[in-house]
């Protein structure tokens, strides 16, 4: 049984043939996808993506979002982690580039994160502080590895830099990286501002994917840092 899915969510294997036209890394995302239980799973129970499973493990195993928290949920499109947050009881800021139907229980905001006036609009949007800020932000790759992990990493660092601003003491961070060196600088930096830091990869991360996130908990006061 795969974790976080109920027992008799077996996915028969299904084949995928080629197609003219389609190219042959297509043909393999396209039968991934099919084969996948957590594809077949966040169907059935009426998420909008297996990513929401990835929240729900971490949730599940370190217990940050609690009933009533105030969440950001960057690059929050098409909604997976926004569902999990709404129905743990929080109340949830939803931010994407890409417009997202609306989800009751929480407020959606279309906007650029990565322009440089965006997270001064956000945080005049937002008014006070919050608990917690989810980053599952990524650009889009360009299939070398240490490209796409840099550009990862600036939209991690900016995802930090936005909230360390916003968070209340006490608050967690949780954001999604690549594999590679360029994390140790961003890491050093929450080991400094918060209680506990720790690489994590849920079980319904593809285990062939580099993607991992930290998980930063227990975010110190400003008082608590001097």
């Amino acid at each position: 049984m795969v974790k976080g899915i109920k027992s008799g969510s077996r996915v028969l294997a299904v084949r995928v043939k080629k197609v003219a036209g389609r190219s042959v890394s297509s043909t393999r995302w396209l039968q991934r996808q099919l084969n996948d239980p957590y594809v077949h799973e966040a169907h059935k129970v009426g998420y909008r993506s297996r990513a929401a499973f990835k929240l729900r493990q971490l949730d599940d195993q370190y217990h940050f979002l609690k009933s009533g928290q105030k969440i950001v949920d960057l690059g929050a499109a098409p909604g997976g982690w926004t569902q999990v947050a709404v129905e743990r009881g929080c109340k949830v800021l939803a931010v994407d580039l890409i417009d997202m139907p609306a989800i009751e229980g929480a407020r959606f905001l279309q906007m650029d994160f990565s322009q440089p006036d965006a997270p001064q609009k956000l945080l005049q949007e937002i008014g006070s502080k919050v608990q917690v800020v989810l980053s599952d932000m990524a650009p889009n790759t360009t299939g070398h590895l240490g490209t796409d992990h840099l550009r990862i990493m600036a939209l991690a660092e900016m995802a930090y830099d936005f909230a360390k601003q916003i968070l209340a003491p006490g608050g967690t961070f949780l954001v999604k990286l690549r594999q590679g060196g360029a994390q140790q600088s961003l890491l050093a930096i929450l080991k400094h501002d918060f209680g506990q830091v720790r690489h994590v990869k849920p079980p319904a991360s593809r285990p062939d994917s580099s993607e991992l996130y930290l998980l930063a908990l227990k975010f110190k006061s400003i008082e608590t840092k001097k």
